[in-house]
């Protein structure tokens, strides 16, 4: 057992759990060391209470003369009022719902008193002041030779104050000795960093404000560290394994395929499919994350390299996270091939291949068809969902697997399907959300990293304009008949909603409330009446309700638009995750064929749905959607050659925080920028998997768009030290680091890639 990982009991016995510590899940010393104050305090000069300023801030040395509860009045609580002495006047100290503070404030208890001086029926007082009271050994002179000592103030808890965290992590230090350090002496040379032990010393029990500072820089710089360090064990490994090579052949399928498109690739298309076919030509497995603007042509870029591995005599697994967008991905890669995704069948083309669907909804005749063609090599290309793993999924020769949308899975279930392949399968993972750089090296740090950021020849821009339905009613009218109008021009529309709204508790598909600032946007024109266009409309009969809970689930706007006259007589289906996928599946075939032109749908639509002749999106209680979220929503319509609208409803205040986030939305269509705004608003234990492991972040001083300098710095080094010692012999604390963030409940923070 490590120091850090004995349990406070021990070091602190009765102490740790009077003191509560448990309770902020701190039960071991590294817990208790790793929870570092979020800012420090100066008491300043004291006052004597004789000269005690109106209306402003004072620290005062004094003792407790007198301590005395009652019952508050006006509210829950008890209000204790305390008399302390200088030993020349008296001052009164007044504490809310502060009952435990009673058995503390004793009379003849010395202590230091800070806050702001008011007056009380006419005489000086402080209310609910700061205080650090004095006990043991700690003596007056000590006290005041202390007061321009930096003050940890550490996060707490109502039963755990901040001063009996800084007693319980005193008694810490003082007997914990020398610590093993993750850090090598040779980086820290280099970086100009203290260590570990003098760090701890330094955050915990500053004398400066240096002394922090410098702690804190050398603790942000270990969490970098040891993360790439971790990352780059998994590049090495990776790096390390032998894979079969997968060649283009010239006139092959990937040729005739490109032969037959009927657009020009993009030269980013070009250029990354260049780097994918070189590794994927390789004796080790490729390992690419391949991130794109909304409708950049990742779905074309991973086909052209599945068909390259069907050219080399292997097959490519496309892995889907919903049934919904495998059967788009399925749809798609068949209406691409034509007759080349029938090999073997009437009317194929046999130069081609067989493309095979696997979900857990197919009829058991069909999948056990599917699993067959699969087994025995007929079928070069399988989309599926997580179906793809289970054992009965067995494959003829697995040589590239494609993950979309990689952080709905786990690492189990990936590795679960690459296990499949005779040698370790290559691995393309894509991405619809930018992912800002910083945040790539931090959660993909595994994989190289490709970008797509051009669209396809003929992309009309998408107009995105906010909806205030509470502030601007006629604006929220104008839509019912917006979207008549365009489906009357021939489009298709969708409308989003963030929950189902049957009879169980649902949050949705993926909708959440976020806060955070964001600049202000235009006032929409065009296509919402401005401010003065007259009074507002009274909704006519039938029109959706503009309260909250009556627009928020997709079965009651499903009704209430039906019965709205002005969509009379248009196609209004449903689509969500709960539906039979028989259902589903005849929803999207209506949506493809254009036969549904007003779908209203949760999430469910956020990636892979291709419709070219959508055209408007409107997004209802969109405050209650991330901003990358909607900025992937807004992604499905203009799609073609007709520009895209879409339109953010919200009842949220003009001043607040959401409504500036999709203020944020409808300015700016660069999606690494909003997907900046995105993390700056979330907590980043969030972005960087915490919540998805169960576990909190590992993450405590280091910010991952803030600090880019420092993690390239770590990543430099951090990959030098695994390259010259890929097991970390020479290294054992570094190895015990990592070890302590791939433990179970963390796991997954990493795993994402």
């Amino acid at each position: 057992m490590s120091r850090f990982e004995e349990p406070l009991a021990r070091v602190l016995g009765t102490r740790s759990k009077r003191a509560g510590l448990g309770k902020l899940g701190l039960e071991t010393v590294g817990d208790l060391l790793r929870h570092y104050p979020r800012r420090y305090e100066r008491w300043g000069e004291l006052t004597p209470l004789a000269h005690l300023p109106q209306g402003e801030a004072v620290t005062i040395l004094a003792q407790v003369v007198s301590a005395s509860s009652r019952r508050m009045r006006q509210r829950r609580g008890e209000l204790l009022s305390v008399v302390v002495t200088d030993g020349t006047d008296t001052l009164d100290l007044t504490f809310f719902n502060a009952g435990r503070l009673k058995h503390v404030l004793l009379p003849g208890r010395s202590g230091l008193f800070s806050g702001t001086v008011d007056l009380y029926r006419g005489r000086p007082q402080l209310a609910h002041p700061k205080m650090h009271l004095l006990g043991g050994e700690e003596s007056q002179d000590s006290a005041v030779a202390d007061l321009d000592r930096p003050i940890p103030v550490y996060p707490a808890s109502g039963s755990v104050d901040s001063q009996a965290l800084r007693r319980s992590v005193g008694v810490v230090l003082d007997t914990l000795g020398e610590v093993p350090d993750p850090i090598p002496p040779e980086v820290r040379s280099r970086q100009g960093l203290v260590g570990l032990g003098r760090a701890l010393e330094g955050v915990h029990r500053p004398v400066t404000e240096e002394d922090w500072k410098e702690a804190q820089r050398r603790l942000r710089f270990e969490e970098a560290f040891v993360l790439q360090a971790a990352l780059a064990r998994r590049r090495h490994a990776a790096g390390s394994q032998p894979a079969t090579p997968r060649r283009a052949v010239t006139g092959g399928l990937l040729d005739l395929f490109d032969d037959r498109l009927p657009f020009r690739l993009t030269d980013g298309q070009r250029e990354v499919g260049e780097r994918i076919a070189e590794d994927l030509a390789g004796d080790h497995p490729m390992h690419r994350l391949l991130q794109g603007e909304v409708g950049s042509g990742k779905t074309i870029v991973a086909l052209r390299a599945m068909l390259t591995v069907v050219d080399a005599g292997g097959q490519a697994a496309l892995l889907a996270p919903t049934e919904v967008l495998a059967v788009q991905h399925h749809r798609t890669i068949n209406a691409l091939l034509g007759d080349l995704a029938e090999a073997g069948c009437l009317g194929g083309d046999d130069r081609g291949t067989q493309v095979r669907l696997v979900t857990g909804s197919l009829s058991a005749s069909a999948r056990r068809q599917a699993l067959l063609d699969v087994a025995c090599g007929r079928a070069g290309l399988v989309v599926g969902t997580h179906a793809l793993l289970q054992d009965r999924v067995e494959f003829c020769d697995l040589g590239l697997v494609v993950v979309d949308e990689q952080h709905r899975f786990g690492v189990e279930q990936r590795d679960a399907l690459r296990g499949k392949g005779r040698d370790v399968p290559h691995l393309l993972v894509m991405t619809a959300t930018p992912i800002p750089r910083t945040v790539a090296m931090t959660v993909f740090g595994d994989l190289e990293t490709s970008v797509l950021t051009q669209l396809p020849e003929g992309r009309s821009p998408i107009r995105t304009h906010v909806v205030p339905a509470a502030e601007k009613p006629s604006w929220y009218e104008r839509i019912w008949h917006r979207l008549r109008e365009e489906i009357d021009a021939g489009h298709q529309c969708y409308l989003v909603c963030p929950r189902i709204g049957d009879d169980r508790e649902d949050p949705g598909e993926g909708g959440h409330r976020e806060d955070g600032d964001t600049p202000d946007a235009d006032t929409p024109d065009g296509d919402i009446p401005d401010a003065d266009a007259g009074p507002a409309e009274r909704p006519s009969a039938g029109s959706p309700s503009r309260s909250a809970r009556a627009i928020r689930s997709v079965l009651d706007t499903l009704r209430l638009v039906r019965e709205h006259p002005a969509l009379a007589g248009v196609g209004i289906e449903a689509l969500h995750g709960r539906m039979p996928a028989e259902d589903r599946e005849r929803t999207m075939r209506g949506l493809a064929a254009g036969d549904v032109q007003l779908l209203v749908a949760t999430t469910v639509i956020e990636v892979g749905v291709d419709v070219p002749n959508a055209t408007v999106m409107v997004v209802m209680d969109a405050d209650r959607f991330g901003v990358s979220q909607l900025h992937q929503l807004r992604g499905r319509v203009g799609r073609g050659s007709a520009p895209g609208l879409c339109l953010l409803v919200t009842e949220a205040p003009s001043d607040s925080p959401a409504r500036r986030r999709l203020d944020a939305v409808a300015g700016t269509l660069d999606g690494f920028a909003l997907a900046e705004v995105d993390l700056e608003q979330r907590r980043e234990g969030d972005v960087l998997g915490a919540a998805q492991s169960g576990g909190r972040s590992s993450l405590r001083l280091l910010r991952v768009l803030h600090h880019r300098a420092v993690i390239e710095a770590a990543r430099h080094e951090a990959g030098a030290v695994v390259a010259e010692d890929p097991e970390l012999i020479g290294h054992p604390a570094l190895g015990t680091a990592i070890a302590e963030l791939l433990d179970p409940e963390r796991e997954a923070y990493l795993e994402r890639g």
